[in-house]
């Protein structure tokens, strides 16, 4: 039974999702250093020194990152969007669809993380991609256990903490976005 106990819990990971996410990005800033900038050099001279590369993508490269993120993220989002509509319209009231729905819901979780996963990003890229991979997990978990309420009450008590656990997802995604040069999401 879902009930208050549970709370806490879910609150702990959502916090502590987002302070993990505030560390990767000050890491990030941290660890990367801007285009052209030279690398320390223990003798000065007329030769500069071989360019450090950026912990983010650019140009080109970029671009490529970004359209391939673009393709799983519009696949799963249009996905999302009917799962979750009949999850919030026709399925509301019948216990049975509303299963179905989270189960497909969380499925397709699953396989953006999935496909996530095979892109290989940048370095500071790279570090968000694998945290969103944790926080969607994390939404996805939740996502399933909601797809296990023996009733529509049980079931809407997980409204509120899904709706917490999407938080750090879309957080994260809009990080990754930016690195790649794409404009934030429309939606979530």
């Amino acid at each position: 039974m879902a009930g208050p106990a549970r709370t806490p819990r879910v609150t702990v990971v959502v916090t502590a999702a987002v302070a993990l996410l505030c560390v990767v990005a000050v890491t990030a800033g941290c660890t990367s250093s801007p285009a052209g900038s030279p690398a320390h050099s223990a003798s000065p001279g007329p030769a500069s020194p071989a360019p450090v590369p950026t912990a983010l993508a650019t140009g080109a490269r970029r671009q490529a990152l970004a359209a391939k993120y673009q393709v799983i993220a519009k696949v799963g989002n249009r996905r999302l969007d009917v799962e979750l509509g009949d999850l919030n319209g026709r399925d509301r009231r019948n216990l049975a669809a509303a299963h179905r729905d989270l189960r497909a819901v969380a499925a397709t979780e699953q396989a953006f993380d999935r496909q996530l996963l095979a892109i290989v990003f940048p370095p500071a890229t790279e570090r968000f991609a694998r945290f969103l991979y944790w926080v969607n997990q994390a939404r996805a978990g939740l996502t399933a256990t909601a797809a296990s309420a023996s009733s529509l009450p049980q079931l809407r008590s997980y409204e509120r903490r899904m709706a917490q656990a999407s938080k750090p997802v879309e957080q994260a995604v809009a990080i990754i976005r930016s690195q790649l040069g794409l404009p934030p999401p429309e939606t979530s």
